[in-house]
């Protein structure tokens, strides 16, 4: 390497970083977008198609289900045939299945659709939570990826507006509303066509003239890679489960999960348990809770640059437990400290969200990233649908405060799962950090104080 060269992973960020994570971004704001507008559609879907309590579960659920058959299938498909190929394909799917949804005239009809919808939006968020750490410099990486649940709340709010406006076009507004996410989805894939092949892939599989070229004319004549074709290329889920990282694969996956459940549940049934908790009166404390939601999701950037990912992630578990657990315990007359931690609770629950686009993808090597993003996030939101169907359930059975006790009780889990398991993976390269560093015994590193990291130039 001469003088003048310099890794990709130096590098400073330019307009060719911030493109393909403009790219990447426009899944999850779709994928909010979409999720949001499901809502407000079922006010006019329901009683034109009469459906009953068990189709009106099953259609909200659907994008969920999507999700999660299509992380695991394109994941796996992303590390064996390339990022581009599923990158242009994932929207493609997205876009056709959105307009579909104009003409469905039943249940099934619909249900199927948004099956569609949600393979689409699994295999991108597998491929291209990949595709961007694969291109990012290591010092800007934690902050593009942590970025995406900031755009996933932007694409929800925006969906809020426009559902909410569509309303007055008649009892066949929802068509509209539903379908529209089709112009999101066909303006990202315009804009994906082009995309090259991430670099990293190709040199995995031994193509090294075609990654420095794709290197030379995006990034720079003289940047290279800091990577080596691997002795032998491994691919598919037998090894995530290999010895060298089924631990690393456990945590992604249930730390993932022990995130999203409570977040998936409270927030999907806010009204209702702000309702049961006294807290309802007039649209304040929710409009604030969900103000606090967009804050958090801005804050957790910020944590993500200044404090080490395995601190922020245990302390924020604790934090959150300890909330949860005062909500569940709290009487109804003391209304204001409620509120106060409902709203410490929503803040961090928002920022440490961020690190479920960062852990997986940088936990994992070349050959096998896009299966562990895809693995981590089906098993996530297969856990988020089951949370938010029993949730309603629990509290009808059991009561809200010991329903808020469980919910604390998975938030203990996941302090656990990281303490034990957890990696620190923020000053490493992106081919360091798949390679599972352990201290000399195998033991996890010891955890770290939420506290600044050094400077990592």
């Amino acid at each position: 390497m001469s003088a003048q060269s310099i890794k990709i992973d130096d590098l400073p960020i330019g307009r060719f970083h911030l493109k393909i994570a403009g790219l990447t971004f426009g899944a999850h704001f779709t994928d909010g977008y979409i999720l949001g507008l499901i809502g407000i559609a079922f006010t006019l879907l329901s009683p034109q198609m009469q459906l009953d309590a068990f189709w009106q579960g099953l259609i909200g659920a659907s994008a969920l289900i999507g999700l999660f058959m299509g992380s695991l299938f394109f994941g796996w498909i992303s590390d064996a045939l390339g990022r581009q190929k599923i990158f242009l394909v994932s929207f493609v799917l997205i876009t056709v299945a959105s307009v579909m949804q104009f003409y469905a005239e039943t249940a099934m009809g619909l249900f199927l659709c948004r099956i569609l919808i949600g393979i689409g939006l699994g295999g991108d968020f597998s491929v291209g939570h990949a595709m961007l750490a694969e291109f990012s410099p290591k010092k800007h990486r934690g902050v593009l990826l942590g970025s995406f649940s900031v755009i996933w709340t932007f694409g929800y709010v925006a969906a809020t507006f426009v559902g909410t406006a569509m309303l007055s076009l008649g009892d066949d507004a929802w068509r509209w509303m539903l379908a529209s996410s089709a112009i999101p989805a066909g303006l990202i894939l315009i804009a994906r066509i082009g995309t090259p092949e991430s670099p990293r892939w190709l040199v995995n599989r031994g193509r090294i003239a075609e990654a420095r070229a794709i290197v030379k004319k995006h990034l720079g004549d003289n940047v290279v890679l800091d990577e080596e074709p691997p002795a032998k290329t491994r691919s598919g889920y037998g090894v995530l489960f290999s010895r060298e990282y089924r631990k690393r694969t456990a945590f992604n996956c249930l730390f993932f999960v022990c995130i999203v459940m409570p977040y998936f549940a409270i927030y999907t049934f806010l009204p209702s348990i702000l309702q049961k908790m006294g807290l309802a009166e007039g649209f304040g404390t929710e409009l604030m809770l969900n103000l606090l939601l967009i804050i958090g999701a801005l804050f957790g950037i910020w944590c993500t640059v200044k404090f080490s990912r395995r601190g922020f992630l245990i302390n924020s578990f604790i934090i959150l437990a300890v909330a949860l657990f005062l909500l569940a315990v709290l009487p109804g007359n003391m209304a204001w400290l409620m509120v106060l931690v409902f709203g410490v609770f929503t803040l961090v629950l928002s920022a440490v969200s961020n690190l479920v686009g960062v852990f997986p993808a940088e936990s994992f090597p070349t050959e096998v990233r896009a299966s562990g993003i895809g693995l981590a996030t089906a098993v996530s939101r297969l856990g988020s649908a089951v949370s938010t169907f029993l949730l309603p359930v629990s509290v009808a059975g059991i009561g809200l405060s010991p329903t808020m006790g469980i919910l604390a009780a998975i938030l203990v889990l996941g302090a656990i799962i990281s303490w034990a398991w957890a990696p620190e993976t923020k000053a490493l390269t992106l081919s360091q950090a798949g390679k599972a560093p352990t201290s000399a015994s195998g033991v996890a590193h010891p955890v770290q104080p939420l506290s600044k990291q050094p400077h990592l130039g």
